[in-house]
């Protein structure tokens, strides 16, 4: 039996002293990269991670990011990419670990990174031992991941200023809980940039070949500006940059009469963040009445179902559908007064038949699909990319 506590105290012992030296080569890894972005916040982080990278591109710092959203992408100085490989599929914040590895072989200026974490232990975490951002990007506080971060958007705010780096300095966009940051990040030393979107000009705007918003590129380019790059190379540098895979675009189809603006704003699957993204859709022209709106439900997600369902007097669509299960958590919470406009194929159909029921008529409409896009939403977009007739609005 002292024989086999030895063999355990031994094996702990080495286990201890590589996990020290893998923290000492990790912390030197990081100090060899004298610039190190982490980006935070609920909506927008990965095409704030690009535009990010690409700004700091632009004025020739050799830079590397590695982006967590919709599809986790390592980008190369040269703005290539590659998907990040998840052993099983499952995200841990462990593999920044082995994303500084990689993006310390380019001996770069500067590294951009999303924050993956959600647990506000976690997050702190992910600054304090993984990144040790010296800029902090906390680009703003919405109404999601309300269980691990709420109850509260205060307490949103005050979780997600966790990433703030002590002592360094943070860029933010958000603007009614600004109090609150500043008071988190006066604990902690650091200095909180608060970005003007109007800042950013329409024609700026116009340069990028997707659909953005002035609040991201504001971020951007305020990051750039701590890095001395100049702002048209900035520009530049994010004009080129390649979008993250669920950017908000329109595509367009066409089925025999009927020409369909489709926007895909699953993405933004909060209620203050799916009014933005239609809102800009509509300044911007990309989409225009008759608008159509899909509704996506998922049972594990019946609380934000009822939030989807309540935002339709604010869209003021013409006919809303609504696809997967239970759509009775998204039909309860639309008013009455919109009862009669609502087409309800909820259940498990088959991809054509969704399909059929978005392209029936004749005639030019706009269809935003809203909620979120797993289930149901994935088989739509999927039977949809079939068309024949179909092309991005660039």
């Amino acid at each position: 039996m002292g024989f086999l506590y030895g063999v355990l105290l031994v094996g702990a012992g080495i286990l201890f002293l590589g996990g020290v030296l893998e923290q000492r080569r990790h912390y030197a890894r990081l100090h060899h990269i004298p610039t190190r972005v982490l980006v935070n916040g609920i909506r927008g982080k990965s095409s704030i991670t690009r535009l990010c990278a690409g700004a700091l591109r632009g004025g020739g710092l050799v830079t590397t990011a590695k982006t967590t959203g919709t599809a986790a992408r390592f980008i190369h100085p040269d703005g290539s990419e590659e998907p990040v490989y998840r052993k099983f599929g499952i995200a841990n914040v462990v593999e920044q670990i082995g994303i500084v590895r990689r993006a310390a072989a380019h001996h770069p200026d500067a590294l951009v990174m999303e924050c993956m974490a959600v647990l506000p232990d976690l997050q702190e975490l992910n600054q304090s031992k993984l990144i040790r951002s010296t800029i902090g990007v906390l680009c703003n506080v919405r109404e999601d991941h309300l269980a691990e971060m709420g109850p509260t958007l205060d307490d949103v705010a005050r979780s997600l200023c966790r990433s703030m780096p002590v002592g360094g300095i943070c860029v933010t966009a958000e603007q009614d809980r600004l109090p609150i940051l500043r008071a988190e990040a006066a604990k902690r030393d650091c200095r909180l940039i608060a970005v003007d979107p109007e800042s950013v000009t329409d024609e700026e705007l116009r340069g990028f070949g997707w659909i953005t918003f002035k609040e991201n590129v504001a971020i951007a380019l305020a990051v750039a500006d701590l890095l001395n790059v100049n702002r048209q190379l900035a520009l530049e540098g994010m004009w080129a940059a390649p979008p993250d895979p669920g950017v908000l675009r329109v595509d367009h189809y066409r089925a025999g009469e009927l020409e369909v603006r489709f926007a895909n704003v699953f993405a933004a699957n909060d209620p203050e963040s799916t009014l933005l993204n239609i809102d800009q859709l509509r300044r911007q022209g990309a989409i225009a009445d008759p608008l159509h709106v899909i509704i996506n439900c998922r049972p594990d997600r019946v609380e934000r179902n009822g939030q989807m369902g309540a935002l339709i007097p604010k869209i003021a669509p013409e006919r809303v559908v609504l696809i997967g299960d239970p759509t009775r958590s998204a039909r309860t919470a639309i008013p009455g007064g919109w009862h009669d406009r609502v087409l309800d194929l909820g259940g498990h159909r088959p991809a054509a038949d969704l399909v059929r029921a978005l392209l029936d008529g004749r005639g030019e409409r706009s269809v935003v699909a809203i909620g979120n896009i797993h289930g149901q939403g994935e088989l739509l977009l999927d039977e949809l990319a079939k068309l024949p007739s179909a092309w991005q609005l660039r």
